[in-house]
């Protein structure tokens, strides 16, 4: 079910060899501007509107969106006591990671000249859950806990509705744990939409972040222009596999199918520099998708984009990773440390054989909300960062002042500006005077 790309004796010119991921050809790009615009101009009503016309949920009124607080703790209290321990493992985990990354600023103190950097967090952040073919718990604590650390109070979530218009108890317990702002059964273009500029009873917010189908992903790039937008294009999961021998077939396998059930949509690669484990990996992912109950998800992902990738050696695996920048890249070879050294372009790196990706997905730290379809040659995971601004404080002394004073005065006269050489000029003579400048 993998198709063979075979480039032995190819080291150059990789990037022209490979097939580009299938949303990077098939983005809708003007169906999704339409679904905006609707929202923009139609606010509540287009909301309701969509989420019958794509969830078939039909809302009376845009309040049924909302989740009652009341519900959102009652799921959290009617978990099994195990889910409930496991998420508390992953929030406590989560939020000590991001929040270790945030730090608290910098300064810098120069010749009279004090200048403090300062991380200040977004007002409001919206936080993208997908839904549908899956409940994913998982991803309200990878993003909520990152806006958390990053110092956001006030965090609105949405994701659609299931057939009944409804979410799934583990999303509503795991926004409770959280302490979510707000939830709402709205999912889509339009929850970006409605996010990104607000409705009659959706505020719009800061910045928008979370994973989603092709449709969600476009939508987020077609909103950045009005609204922070985090990660690239977090789209359809993916997974480049690189293995040789030391790996055995089946945790191989298993990690190639791990992001393709997921599907449909995606990538799933497998990299070897040996036919044998080619044969050996590919016989495997046969007999594991046949046990799969998302036989038919992990299928549609394996079939549009599944491949496997013969190459000379470990440092041409290297090269094809960096190439497909993926999502999520797993070494599962001999020298994977020393072979990590040659990765530029992943959203994550895996090594050895006790890393598979589902760590990462669920409980190791970091976010996983990372750039998806090539976009990992220019944009990283989720982090603090996306929900934070720097903002400067600056702090001169007289002394700093009369340092710097004359050097302001020439390139501001350079420029034309003379209210700019004004403020250093005449500041001595204003201050003499005893007038505030």
């Amino acid at each position: 079910m993998l198709k063979r790309l075979d480039l032995r004796g190819k080291r150059i010119g990789l990037e022209h060899l490979l097939p580009p991921p299938n949303e990077a050809v098939s983005v809708p790009r003007d169906a999704v501007r339409q679904i905006i615009d609707q929202v923009r101009q139609g606010g509540d009503r287009a909301v309701r509107e969509l989420t019958t016309r794509f969830d078939g949920v039909p809302l009376d009124h845009i309040y049924e969106a909302r989740v009652p607080e009341r519900e959102l703790a009652a799921a959290w209290h009617g978990l099994a006591p195990g889910l409930r321990a496991a998420m508390e493992t992953a929030h406590r985990r989560i939020l000590e990671f991001h929040r270790g990354e945030a730090g608290v600023g910098s300064t810098y103190a120069r010749d009279g000249v004090t200048i403090r950097s300062v991380s200040q967090p977004v007002d409001r952040a919206g936080i993208y859950v997908p839904g549908g073919l899956a409940a994913y718990p998982s991803t309200v604590l990878m993003t909520a806990l990152v806006a958390r650390a990053a110092g956001v109070d006030d965090i609105a979530l949405c994701s659609p509705p299931d057939a009944y218009g409804g979410l799934a108890a583990p999303v509503l317990a795991a926004a409770h744990l959280c302490g979510v702002t707000e939830v709402h059964r709205v999912g889509g273009v339009q929850a970006i939409a409605a996010l990104a500029y607000g409705t009659e009873t959706i505020r719009c917010v800061d910045v928008v972040a979370g994973p989603g189908n092709a449709w969600v992903a476009t939508a987020k790039q077609l909103v950045a222009a009005d609204v922070g937008v985090a990660s690239a294009f977090a789209g359809p999961s993916e997974i480049v596999v690189i293995a040789d021998g030391t790996c055995p077939p089946a945790a191989a396998a298993t990690d190639v199918v791990l992001q393709a059930e997921h599907g449909p949509g995606g990538r799933a690669w497998l990299v070897t520099w040996d036919a044998e484990v080619a044969d050996a990996v590919c016989s495997a992912i046969s007999q594991i998708v046949d046990l799969s109950p998302r036989r038919a998800e992990t299928l549609a992902t394996l079939e549009a984009d599944g491949f496997v990738c013969l190459v000379d050696d470990p440092a041409v695996a290297a090269d094809v990773a960096n190439a497909v920048a993926p999502e999520h890249l797993q070494l599962m070879c001999d020298g994977a440390e020393a072979l990590a050294g040659r990765i530029r372009h992943a959203g994550a790196v895996f090594l050895g054989p006790w890393a598979p990706a589902s760590l990462g997905d669920y409980v190791a730290g970091p976010s996983h909300v990372l750039p998806t379809a090539g976009t990992a040659r220019f944009a990283g995971a989720l982090t603090t960062d996306d929900f934070t601004k720097r903002m400067h404080v600056i702090d001169v002394s007289e002394s700093g002042f009369d340092l710097l004073a004359p050097a302001v005065a020439e390139l501001a006269q350079a420029e034309g500006l003379w209210a700019h050489a004004a403020s250093v000029s005449r500041r001595k003579e204003w201050s003499t005077s005893g007038v505030r400048p």
